[in-house]
């Protein structure tokens, strides 16, 4: 993939140049504040690269999932402002993401300037499945632009109009945020130091089916918690309650159990875990054997002793992903698994391992948490891209980028 320097070599200097930049700005917002900002400050040393440098930047992302049409709730002017904040210069908004609005704001950027587009998914033409429907935004978003910087890692698994068809129109490179994502991902799939374990959480175990199959064949340890987990357990014989579970995933699951030891890969599971008898902060809760749960209780967290075997596990790990939270840790009831873990990568951080926590829930625990993306080797903005790599898949925004 070509770098921003390489590109700069191409276009004979940055100055004066139009550089549109795919951004992954799609951040939790509550009543249109931000609750995490770790995707902006993300995307902030790209865009002040290429500012530094004179070109005039043009942001595009999306957030949430608009239908093709404007809704109030979704607009990224809020994190226009919060990116305006981080960089420490003006960033100019504007409320369309292709038409004579856009096209005059760009026509009236000077040299270091920094505007953002609105959410590029309230043009239907972004996520179209149909080729030619893509393929004519994409056409109306490289025509504001000399250049392509694709920073947005989050979304390098989509092939949307913005990510891929808009790299096809431009001369293009991949952003800083972009390349050393993909260097830490590469490393977890083809060179990690040993012993190699992974950290495997999140509600369901059909979201993680591909990394789960890919992983047992390169890891030395896989430790499940959260939703997921009772799968496991059925697939084990046990009673899990009401627990969420994937029935249909059970005999997979089994699979697995029987892979791994094949393997020798060590699957771990919780051996205690907290219940209580309703999904909610104020449910009465208890923490019972793994192979007990009462039949009228659902398993929300992992238990204290499950919190030890866990750490015991990762105590010589030299490379450590964790993806997806141990429980249903938004409920301060349910948040000791998930926090415990978070810890433990602190501490294995600390003491020289490379920790990479896979984005998604996983991320926002840890910053609910008070911990600094620094206490930590990498923190991934893209869980989904991020579980794809990891897959072996090929990536549509990052395949475009490579000639």
């Amino acid at each position: 993939m070509r770098s921003i320097a390489e590109l700069t070599e191409q276009l004979g200097g940055l100055a004066g140049r139009t550089v549109l930049v795919r951004s992954d700005l799609n951040v939790p917002l509550d009543g249109g504040r931000i609750t995490d900002d770790g995707r902006v400050r993300a995307s902030v040393p790209t865009i002040e690269e290429l500012a530094s440098a004179g070109a005039r930047v043009v942001v595009t992302a999306h957030l949430g999932r608009p239908k093709g049409a404007p809704e109030a709730r979704f607009s990224l002017r809020p994190v226009a402002d919060r990116l305006g904040e981080l960089l420490g210069r003006p960033v100019t908004f504007v409320e369309e993401t292709v038409g004579p609005t856009a096209r005059a704001a760009v026509e009236a950027m000077s040299d270091g300037d920094v505007v953002v587009l609105e959410n590029l998914r309230f043009n239907p033409g972004e996520t179209a499945k149909a080729d030619e429907d893509r393929a004519q935004f994409a056409q109306e978003l490289a025509a504001l632009a000399d250049a392509f910087v694709s920073d947005g890692f989050g979304v390098v698994h989509r092939a949307q109009a913005s990510v891929y068809d808009v790299a096809r129109l431009l001369p293009h490179a991949a952003g800083g945020l972009v390349r050393s994502e993909v260097e830490v991902m590469r490393t977890l799939r083809e060179d990690p130091q040993r012993p190699y374990a992974v950290i495997l959480g999140g509600a369901k175990v059909s979201d993680k089916l591909g990394v789960i199959e890919s992983l047992i064949t390169v890891a030395d340890r896989l430790l499940i918690g959260g939703g997921m987990v009772f799968t496991f357990l059925k697939a084990q014989g046990h009673e899990v309650g009401t627990s969420l579970l994937e029935e249909d995933q059970v005999d997979t699951v089994r699979g697995y159990l029987e892979t791994a030891a094949r393997q020798g890969v060590e699957i771990v599971l919780p051996t205690d875990v907290v219940v209580a008898d309703s999904f909610s902060a104020d449910a009465a809760h208890e923490v019972v054997a793994a192979d007990a749960i009462p039949a009228d209780r659902m398993g929300l967290d992992i238990g204290p002793r499950s919190e030890e075997l866990f750490a015991e596990k990762l105590a010589d790990a030299r490379t450590i992903f964790w993806n997806g939270p141990m429980g249903a840790f938004e409920m301060e009831p349910f948040a000791s698994g998930t926090r415990a873990v978070a810890q433990v990568l602190v501490e294995r951080t600390r003491e020289g391992a490379m920790t990479v926590v896979g984005g998604g829930d996983s991320a926002a625990a840890v910053r609910d948490f008070g911990h600094a993306d620094s206490d930590f080797g990498h923190i991934s903005t893209g869980g989904g891209a991020s579980l794809e790599y990891l897959e072996g898949r090929q990536l549509p925004g990052l395949t475009v980028l490579e000639d």
